[in-house]
């Protein structure tokens, strides 16, 4: 709930507002996004339980498998389209199409996960979601 341009009602209290986009983005690049200046990940896709630049707790994040069905979703659609327009005009014989199509599917799952689970992390934070907004779900 809204209560100003830069104030926002969350759990029990009154909060600095937190915008989604900004966030999002943050999230993206593996910030915090809060303060967009401590890293969100303290391993490949293990998150930090609090930034370690403005202490904000982020342990409540439950990312869960929506970024692996975004990646799936994004990655297919990416490669299934690549795919399908070189076997309409013949671009590539047809076993050098299926070894450069699993090529560009592993690569494409492995370069958007990270960003993806950031994604989803700063969202939630965002939007108060799971103890984010100081209630439990």
């Amino acid at each position: 709930m809204r209560t100003g341009d830069d104030l926002i009602v969350l759990g029990s209290g009154v909060e600095p507002a937190r915008p989604v986009v900004r966030s999002v983005l943050r999230g993206a690049r593996g910030t915090c996004p809060a303060c967009g200046r401590g890293a969100l990940f303290s391993r490949l896709l293990t998150t930090v339980p609090a930034c370690p630049a403005c202490g904000e707790e982020l342990h409540h994040h439950r990312a869960d498998d929506l970024p692996a069905y975004l990646n799936i979703l994004v990655t297919g659609h990416v490669v299934v389209g690549t795919m399908m327009v070189a076997m309409t005009f013949e671009l590539l014989p047809l076993w050098t199409l299926t070894a450069l199509t699993v090529a560009l599917a592993v690569t494409a799952a492995f370069a958007l996960m990270r960003p993806l689970k950031g994604m989803v992390v700063a969202a939630q934070w965002a939007l108060g979601m799971h103890g984010f907004g100081g209630h439990d779900d």
